[in-house]
């Protein structure tokens, strides 16, 4: 009888406007096109992982702030979860910012403020890893905020003694060549495979340019 390999589960944590801003770094997208289901079963394919839940966490602007991407998160978060993703949404406000340039004069911009995020998905992570639930979380996400996350995960693993792993996956090119989250493993994710894994729906108002 063949010994078969023991079964690796994993949970895909998105940080969806971490990747965003990510790609458009890396790859120079101006839009949202990942496809969070399919990146997740790539990336565990290719690990010998079984994907067990997908998770999706993003900010969303108000539509008195910002129409265009209001309804271009809405309409995906909604998609998302007709494909069985969990979706979690939290209100992006956008407020004025000035910063000093060197020159000494002084720049004002819209920044938008996406508070709770990292707070929800580092809850969400420590409550599945307590319930047994994974034995691999990976974060689609470069946030050094999440850096605890892995701590107390090395602790419950400890505590339950088993193996659990953190990784953070990240898109990645050489004209941006940036770190994964400290103290998690890093998965790379390159061009090539990141255009295998689109989302093929266009969410964007069809009213825009």
């Amino acid at each position: 009888m063949t010994d078969q390999l023991p079964l690796i589960r994993a949970v895909a944590f998105f940080d969806g406007q971490n990747l965003f801003h990510s790609a458009k770094q890396a790859f120079g997208y101006t839009w949202p096109n990942f496809n969070p289901k399919l990146l997740a079963a790539r990336v565990c394919a290719d690990h010998g992982w079984q994907l067990q839940q997908t998770r999706f966490y993003t900010g969303v602007p108000d539509a008195a702030d910002k129409p265009f991407w209001n309804h271009f998160w809405n309409a995906k978060a909604a998609q998302m979860g007709r494909e069985g993703v969990y979706v979690f949404t939290r209100p992006l406000r956008y407020r004025n910012k000035i910063v000093r340039l060197p020159d000494g004069t002084e720049h004002s911009f819209l920044d938008g403020d996406e508070k709770g995020i990292d707070v929800r998905i580092s809850l969400d992570v420590i409550r599945l890893a307590l319930k047994r639930e994974f034995d691999v979380a990976i974060l689609f996400c470069r946030d050094q905020d999440l850096t605890e996350v892995a701590d107390e995960i090395r602790l419950i693993a400890k505590e339950q003694d088993r193996w659990i792993k953190v990784a953070s996956a990240f898109p990645h090119s050489p004209a941006f060549r940036v770190r994964g989250i400290d103290k998690t493993d890093w998965i790379k994710l390159d061009r090539q495979l990141y255009d295998q894994c689109l989302d093929k729906r266009d969410y964007r108002p069809k009213s825009a340019p």
